[in-house]
């Protein structure tokens, strides 16, 4: 068993043991006894021309471009083209031909059924009920139509219905023209003034509006820009807070431990002070006990005395490295909240950056967008100027982009980079060049013409050696030699 993963554009579909009929997915385990094949619904493009006859035997081409390709959100579509697939290869000959022979057979009774003057002037009817008819018909094997473009209709040679229709219409539109120019004169002659004072009147007015909205932007724009900054500038501080904020727990925790560790060191210390005192006490008490009582109250008080100023010292010690942690921790939890204020201002001021950065970006998208729209229009415009001929299109696109010159320029700098070797040379004087002036006899014309002929073989045979450095056998040379003697010599 294997488990099988169809990549976005693909699904599976898995026939065989445990299933009814077959089953479409995307991923699945293939068990035994199973078999998985893989389909492709990314759409096709079909290209062809129909040749259509109206309802008075008028015929026409309709040339179209239909997008098609299965529906990939519906099951029992995939289903059917699953099917069809499992008879023909996705690009192969029989499918276009199934997809080509639906569209023609509805064009073709569409275009029966209307006369010749409904489908010129109702184009943007037929091209719909065209377009609904075929995908009625595509239903059965689970097709769909993303994208129709039926251009405009073409004459079929010897039937150049279209073409008289559209010189009609040319002379009917100058007739209209003619009177219209008339009418127009008269009243351009009147109006023209009035609508060059509006004009000067409306651009006046445009360049004080245009002046005011330009000055209230750059007030704009420097506010927004002091914005950004004073707001970048929190942001880094806020940051800058949250490190020192952790930091300085840090530095809490450590000064609480050291503080532990160096008050047991005094608590063991003065307990083992404490406990020498007492023994020392002990022993003096019993030395005392052996003297007199002046010697023993004596010794007595003095290590009272002893004691309290120990006692005393370890206090006041303890108090003084008390207080000097207590000022340490304090300065260092103020420190810390000043810089967990920083980060937080540096953290808000990456996010405004960021916040740029992304709008930035998607103007540039939508001027990338418009580009593209403008490119469209400009081909489009083009493509309709020249009557929907493309190759004349792309040749004024070639010349256009000066594409012919540079082709021509880098013919030129090719040849020159070879380095060609030309040899010319000269026969000797024509027929006619006599040296007295004379012309020569028909016998003596034939020897000249002769002798030019030979006279070629040696300075060939020069020019072969000099471009390819091969010498010719030796009974050529001495034959053209001959030949050359003999010629001159006649």
């Amino acid at each position: 068993m294997w488990y099988h993963v169809a990549k976005p554009s693909e699904f599976l579909v898995i026939t065989g043991r445990g299933i009814d009929e077959l089953k479409i997915a995307k991923k699945a385990m293939v068990w035994p006894f199973q078999k998985c094949e893989k389909i492709d619904v990314t759409p096709v493009n079909y290209t062809f021309e129909v040749n259509a006859m109206s309802k008075e035997k008028l015929s026409f081409l309709l040339p179209a471009v239909f997008t098609i390709g299965p529906r990939a959100n519906d099951h029992s579509s995939l289903v059917k083209y699953a099917r069809l697939l499992s008879l023909h290869q996705r690009d192969s000959h029989d499918v276009k031909e199934l997809v080509q022979g639906i569209i023609e057979g509805e064009t073709r009774v569409l275009a029966a059924s209307m006369s010749m003057e409904d489908v010129f002037k109702g184009t943007k009817d037929f091209k719909r009920e065209v377009f609904e008819k075929v995908q009625l018909e595509l239903n059965q094997f689970g097709l769909l139509i993303y994208n129709a473009n039926i251009k405009q209709l073409v004459d079929v040679r010897g039937h150049e219905y279209f073409s008289y229709l559209g010189q009609k219409t040319q002379m009917e539109a100058a007739n209209r023209a003619k009177v219209e120019v008339a009418e127009a004169k008269m009243k351009g002659d009147v109006g023209f003034k009035q609508r060059e004072g509006l004009t000067i009147q409306n651009a006046a007015k445009i360049d004080v509006e245009t002046k005011v909205i330009t000055a209230q932007r750059k007030g704009k724009g420097k506010m927004e820009e002091i914005k950004v900054g004073s707001e970048v500038k929190i942001f880094e501080n806020q940051q800058e807070a949250e490190v020192s904020e952790a930091n300085a727990k840090l530095a809490t925790k450590k000064a609480a431990w050291s503080q532990q560790a160096k008050m047991a060191e005094v608590v063991a210390e003065k307990a083992v002070a404490i406990r020498e005192a007492e023994l020392q006490q002990e022993v003096e008490r019993k030395n005392a006990l052996t003297k007199t009582e002046n010697f023993k109250a004596q010794f007595l008080s003095r290590a009272n005395v002893e004691y309290e100023i120990k006692v005393q010292e370890a206090n006041s010690e303890y108090y003084q490295k008390q207080t000097a942690a207590d000022a340490i921790l304090y300065e260092k939890q103020k420190l810390a909240e000043a810089r967990r204020i920083e980060a937080d201002a540096g953290t808000y001021a990456e996010k405004q950056a960021a916040d740029a950065a992304l709008y930035a970006k998607k103007k540039e998208a939508e001027g990338l967008v418009a580009f593209a729209e403008a490119q469209g229009i400009y081909i489009r415009t083009l493509l309709s100027a020249l009557g929907g001929n493309y190759i004349a299109l792309r040749d004024f696109l070639m010349i256009n982009e000066r594409i012919y010159t540079d082709i021509a320029k880098y013919n030129a700098e090719a040849i020159r980079g070879l380095q060609p070797k030309i040899t010319i040379w000269s026969t000797g004087a024509s027929e006619g060049d006599m040296t007295d002036g004379t012309r020569a006899g028909k016998g003596n014309g034939v020897m000249k013409e002769m002798a030019s002929l030979y006279s070629v073989i040696p300075p060939l045979l020069q020019t072969v050696y000099e471009q390819t450095s091969m010498l010719p056998p030796p009974w050529l040379d001495t034959c053209s030699t001959s030949l050359t003697t003999s010629t001159e010599s006649a």
